[in-house]
């Protein structure tokens, strides 16, 4: 059964969470800590992330499991609790979603491994496949209805996280969405265009875009999206805004207006999945739920514009490390 088509054939749009990273920050991570050994560490902490969310009005709340792949979790030394760990991230997730009072449902993050798939790196698309599965068995285990694929920049590494879930998993709905940096392109040039239609026979039940550079290039690419395949249920999860350093906090320029706007505009271009990634926190996720409910007017704001920001806060923050944010 497809929990997730079934909820849309109920809320012609889903509400998203947004950013995990952010509020783990917020709750004492330390730059360099394992978001993912959080989930059984301080798992009360991690479900108050998804309960914020879903009292906001999230339909739909990601695991905090973005890292959870033996090549991310190697980082930390933690490569032997894969199962484990994305357990734990599942299992908080879903206890929180059961206690909503309505319908929520719990979607397996599953981010990039961090390494590059021959030619261009030495991990082997079977490898590759091979660790997406067994991050998949620990989310399936813990209870996710959903496996979410995201963040990625190289197709090869989509279809290998597909392959592997779907392994472990064959009954459980899949999305994929990639990140757009630059000239609505992904790190590895793919355009948006391109991910459709290459994605085309996977078998998936949503699509889309993530985490990216700015709000025009994700708009852009989800555009694309759209029109090489006006049917296909599109993904809108984009960082708020452009991320700067105060001191030593990393700030993004979208505020909860700006990003309710953005949600508007996505939702009048088809998009039936939307949310907000790095620098998205509740008071955001809120405003965009009044907005698409209609409860409040659309803030008059223009999208932002990209800006100039230090390398360091252009791509590689310690957020997007974390997790879609």
């Amino acid at each position: 059964m497809n929990k997730l088509l079934d909820l849309l054939q109920k809320e012609s749009v889903l509400l998203l969470d947004g950013a995990m990273g952010t509020e783990l920050f917020a709750r004492g991570l330390v730059s360099g800590g394992s978001p993912e050994e959080w989930n059984v560490t301080h798992p009360e902490r991690v479900q108050d992330i998804h309960r914020a969310y879903v009292e906001a009005g999230s339909n739909i709340i990601l695991t905090n499991s973005f890292g959870g792949t033996r090549y991310r979790l190697k980082l930390h030394n933690f490569q032997d609790r894969v199962v484990e760990l994305n357990r734990a991230a599942a299992q908080n997730a879903r206890a929180v979603a059961d206690a909503a009072g309505r319908t929520v449902l719990v979607a397996g993050s599953m981010g990039p491994t961090g390494e590059l798939l021959i030619p261009m790196g030495s991990m082997s698309y079977e490898e590759c496949r091979d660790a997406f599965a067994e991050q998949a068995r620990g989310l399936v285990e813990g209870g996710v209805d959903i496996l979410w694929v995201e963040t990625m920049s190289d197709l090869n590494e989509v279809k290998a996280a597909v392959e592997g879930a779907r392994s472990v998993a064959p009954d459980i709905p899949i999305c994929a969405t990639m990140s757009y940096d630059t000239r609505g392109r992904t790190m590895m040039g793919v355009t948006g265009a391109q991910m459709v239609q290459e994605l085309a026979g996977l078998g998936l039940t949503a699509v889309g875009a993530n985490c990216g550079n700015n709000l025009i290039d994700t708009e852009a690419a989800l555009a694309e999206m759209h029109a090489a395949a006006p049917d296909l249920i599109l993904i809108a999860k984009a960082n708020a805004g452009m991320p700067r350093y105060e001191g030593d906090k990393l700030i993004y320029d979208g505020t909860p207006e700006v990003m309710a706007a953005y949600a508007d505009r996505v939702r009048r271009h088809g998009i039936s999945l939307i949310g907000g990634c790095c620098g998205s926190g509740p008071a955001h996720i809120r405003m965009m739920r009044q907005v698409l409910d209609g409860v409040i007017p659309v803030p008059e704001v223009a999208p932002l514009t990209p800006q100039a920001a230090a390398p360091e806060a252009a791509g590689r923050t310690r957020e997007r490390r974390v997790r879609r944010g």
